[in-house]
């Protein structure tokens, strides 16, 4: 297919990485400025789960790189897909010092195997999803 198969965003945050990192790999992070509540088991094999209040919507995440304070990874269910569909997206935030504070990028591939109806869902709902949840963590951070 010739479909993008990838999401990426870049924000600078005026925070230090070890903050940053916190904010994504910790319970209280996830569940506040990702969702309304979170638990995590911070580990390669390790579950996550994030669930938002509107809605009652839950996400299952499977933790697949822990690089402290540089990368964090996970695979997550594909937004659009019924609940029993095995395939899920890889994410990746890497954070990089700046003089500001933290160059932080996320990335989401794993699209392309998705057909033409659920591709344009996925992709099109999580790089909205995206540039809103990026900009909810920085105002986590901003009021941390």
């Amino acid at each position: 297919m010739g479909f993008p198969d990838r999401i990426e965003r870049t924000v600078e945050l005026a925070h230090p990485p070890a903050k940053v990192w916190a904010a994504l790999t910790t319970a209280e992070g996830l569940g506040t400025w990702f969702g309304n509540e979170a638990g995590i088991e911070l580990r390669p094999g390790g579950r996550a789960w994030m669930r938002w209040n509107e809605g009652g919507h839950t996400a299952d995440l499977r933790i697949e790189r822990v690089e402290e304070p540089r990368v964090f990874g996970f695979t997550w269910h594909i937004f659009g897909l019924p609940e029993e569909d095995p395939r899920r997206t890889y994410v990746e935030f890497t954070l990089e010092p700046v003089a500001t504070g933290t160059r932080l990028t996320v990335v989401e591939t794993g699209f392309a195997q998705l057909s033409e109806d659920a591709y344009q869902a996925a992709f099109e709902g999580n790089t909205r999803g995206w540039q809103n949840e990026l900009g909810e963590l920085a105002d986590y951070l901003d009021a941390a």
